[in-house]
């Protein structure tokens, strides 16, 4: 049996072996808490490094974007500036030519006893009446609106201002007059090259006023030579409503109304142009009977007729006709006889091309029916050979 002793000294070992439990544990408590914090701080300072990077960054593109952006304005402006110099010499004279204006009044008006404040304003009211009409022009002219009235103030109030300007300097400088005229001119010389600048550049190119002479001369011609058809177009365009008809439209429907025909032609031209074909078709048969050399010139000069929509063609010209009663069938009709061989055809060839000359020769057309007859083969056959004869008698003439 143990005693009291034994169980005081295992109560004691007892203890003493909780207590290094216990420390065993609040040190492991201790360590883990000051992992917790260790890992937090490096967390904080791992969060903090990258905003700091982020900020970094962030301020970089920042100045770069800054620096795009002004590159960029700087280049739009180099842009600018090689695009419209005339624009930036404009301003520079505009502005030496206003300055010298304004101090000029200003001197001429303070010369005269006027107070200093109201010669500066007076001279503002020149100058700056003067730009604020033009200016005003400017945007009625950019409206559409008409900008005569504007440019005739602007003149009016700068050409005050430059006799005050020319008067100042005609007292104030005596002994160099010329003077006088450069103050005077620089009241004018800014509106001058404002209205250079926003006008000169809207005229007509030569081309254009080339084209417009033109016009006018070819209007003038019309009412010259056709003046009852242009008043017929005039009191057309006045009986419908406004901007239907324009002046050549007008005009083609008067001709017509007058003649009947197109504009250009007439009854009397489309007689005389029937005519003169008539007259010239009975000379080419006449010349194919008497000299092959009529019979070529009667095929060119068809060639350049200038009536050829009135005319028979060149191949109705001494025989060569296709003015049948009754046109041959067309070889592709599915109920047209069959015909001969391309080989049996080249072959009748050199019959045809006699027998052609044979029908001329007798005052006839050369014809599928006249060949046809004159070779003893089908009709539709000979409309085969019609048309190689026409082709070689226009390549012998050509």
């Amino acid at each position: 049996m143990s005693t009291y002793r034994d169980d005081r000294r295992a109560d004691r070992a007892a203890e003493r072996a909780q207590d290094r439990e216990d420390r065993r544990l609040e040190l492991e408590a201790a360590a883990q808490r000051e992992a917790a914090r260790a890992e937090e701080r490096r967390k904080d300072a791992e969060a903090k490094r990258r905003q700091e990077q982020a900020d970094k960054k962030a301020k970089q593109a920042e100045q770069a974007a800054k620096k795009a952006a002004a590159a960029a304005r700087r280049a739009k402006l180099v842009r600018w500036l090689k695009a419209n110099p005339a624009t930036l010499f404009v301003g520079f004279v505009m502005v030496a030519s206003i300055v010298p204006a304004i101090l000029s009044q200003i001197g001429a008006l303070t010369g005269a006893t006027v107070a200093a404040p109201m010669a500066g304003l007076l001279a503002a009211m020149l100058e700056g009446g003067a730009w604020a009409i033009t200016f005003m022009g400017k945007q009625a002219e950019d409206a559409g609106r008409e900008p005569r009235k504007y440019r005739i103030g602007t003149w009016a109030v700068a050409t005050v201002a430059a006799a005050v300007n020319f008067w100042h300097g005609w007292e104030q400088y005596s002994e160099h007059p010329w003077v006088a005229f450069v103050l005077g001119a620089s009241s004018l010389f800014a509106i001058y090259i404002w209205d250079l600048k926003t006008h000169g550049s809207h005229g007509k190119t030569k081309a254009e006023k080339e084209a417009e002479k033109a016009r006018r001369a070819h209007v003038s011609a019309r009412r010259k030579h056709h003046p009852q058809i242009v008043e017929q177009a005039v009191k057309l365009q006045a009986a419908l409503p406004f901007g239907v008809l324009d002046d050549e439209a007008a005009f083609a429907a008067a001709w017509r109304i007058h003649t009947g025909a197109e504009p250009g032609l007439s009854a009397e031209l489309y007689a005389t142009a029937t005519n003169a074909v008539l007259s010239l078709g009975a000379a080419f048969e006449l010349g194919d009977n008497v000299r092959e050399e009529l019979l070529e010139t009667g095929f060119k000069a068809a060639r350049l007729n200038p009536f050829a929509e009135l005319t028979q063609t060149p191949t109705s010209q001494a025989g060569l006709g296709l003015n049948d009663s009754q046109s041959p069938p067309p070889a592709d009709r599915l109920d047209a006889p069959e015909g001969k061989s391309e080989e049996e055809l080249e072959a009748l060839l050199p019959d045809a091309l006699a027998a052609a000359a044979e029908l001329v020769a007798e005052g006839r057309q050369i014809s599928a029916h006249g060949l046809a007859k004159k070779l003893q083969i089908r009709r539709v056959d000979a409309a085969v050979l019609r048309n190689r004869v026409i082709e070689q008698r226009r390549l012998h003439v050509a």
